[in-house]
């Protein structure tokens, strides 16, 4: 009776210490599983809605913009923002990742064939730069077909020349998830309106920051006009669409800006990301869907810019743009919360990295009946340890494992 009692009671101690992790997990205070966790991307301020601003004053009082985000280019830090991690449709923004993801895998004089296979995929309604089947392209001229006319005829032929949509697609995810951007899901690789395709001001801005790295990319995004194959040795000229490097409809051009890029759909309205430098210093603005027309978007970045130059240079950064993964960056979690259009689905997004609140649910009720099982178990054990040692001398008893209060 001895030898048994002896094995009831290791079996109720390991049962007891089997059961210890999950009960310890659920018991968790709930700062001690915040601490454990990941810091939200950017800073816990920029998960806030409204404006985020400290240490300085000035903003400009007509912005509408939906989202909006300023920062310091070099350094990362945030200077303002409002509903930064705000989910929206990105227009031809997108197009930054697309070049992030691929630009540097084709030699800019490398040249390429047009098939009509190329071409079969283009969404209805979208911007075109003009490319042909049959027609020779260097990958020079096709990056400048994507930048300065948001071409995605150009787009969609770098696609297929990098193995396809769907692998280009999910090169893409994969970036945006090695760049944290975490708001971001893509679903085509031209920023075309497709169902739960999302980003975010913050995200584009590290597409943009991440981009502007590369000589090539700025490149392109700053060139004014170009020159474009029309088959033969015929040519015909194209201008970008950023018509605050152009000047165009009405706008002056912005003294100092770099680029980078503009988008528009009918579901997304109005995106831009620019960047400017004045006396040494580079700003990033990202402006998504003003409430008014189109030339709103270059209007309201360029008074964001004025004001980072000016009286924004005395602001406290509310949050940085994160280092890219692959660079050393620490690891972290999305925005919780963040409102805004979801992937089809409703979901979060798929390169969320998180779980939904439907299965956190889940999880909690299985963690719930595994618990309540080893209970039942536990006292099973214990009923027959003590009409064993009923019968037996008592021995001294083990220190229990699992001993102790926890908080719910």
């Amino acid at each position: 009776m001895r030898e048994c009692s002896r094995i009831s009671r290791r079996a109720v101690l390991g049962l007891t210490a089997a059961a210890l992790p999950l009960s310890t997990a659920a018991a968790l205070p709930l700062a001690t599983a915040a601490a454990a966790a990941p810091a939200v991307v950017g800073g816990e301020q920029l998960a806030r809605g409204g404006v985020q601003v400290r240490g300085a004053t000035g903003l400009p009082a007509k912005i509408t913009a939906r989202s909006w985000l300023i920062a310091d280019c070099d350094s990362g830090e945030v200077l303002a923002s409002f509903n930064a991690h705000r989910r929206l449709p990105p227009a031809s923004t997108l197009k930054m990742l697309f070049a992030d993801t691929v630009l540097q895998k084709f030699d800019r004089t490398q040249r390429y064939t047009v098939k009509d296979s190329d071409l079969a995929d283009i969404p209805v309604g979208s911007s075109l730069v003009g490319i042909k089947a049959g027609i020779t392209y260097t990958v020079e001229q096709l990056w400048q077909g994507v930048f300065l006319r948001s071409g995605n005829d150009a787009v969609h032929v770098l696609s297929h020349m990098n193995g396809g949509i769907g692998t280009t697609v999910a090169e893409m995810q994969a970036k945006a998830t090695d760049l944290q951007a975490l708001d971001t899901h893509v679903v085509s690789p031209d920023g075309f309106d497709h169902p739960g395709q999302i980003s975010s001001a913050y995200d584009l801005t590290l597409f943009a920051r991440h981009g502007l790295k590369n000589t090539d990319f700025r490149g392109y995004c700053g060139t004014r006009v170009a020159n474009f194959p029309a088959g033969g040795k015929k040519t015909f000229q194209i201008q970008n669409t950023d018509r605050l490097l152009t000047g165009a409809m009405g706008l002056r051009t912005y003294d100092g800006l770099i680029g980078v890029k503009n988008g528009y759909t009918s579901n997304a309205g109005n995106t831009f990301t620019g960047a400017a430098t004045r006396g040494g210093r580079t700003l990033l603005v990202t402006v998504m869907h003003p409430a008014e027309g189109s030339n709103a978007v270059y209007e309201q970045t360029a008074a964001l810019l004025d004001w980072g130059f000016g009286g924004g240079r005395s602001a406290q950064a509310v949050g940085t743009l994160v280092e890219p993964l692959s660079e050393g960056g620490a690891k972290a979690s999305p925005a919780p919360g963040a409102k805004g259009a979801q992937p089809a689905g409703g979901g979060a997004s798929a390169s969320s990295g998180g779980p939904s609140a439907g299965r956190l649910v889940e999880g909690a009720a299985g963690t719930a009946l595994l618990l309540a099982a080893g209970a039942w178990v536990v006292k099973r054990r214990r009923r027959a340890v003590a009409a064993a040692e009923a019968a037996a001398p008592p021995e001294p008893q083990p220190a229990d494992p699992g001993g102790g209060r926890h908080r719910r």
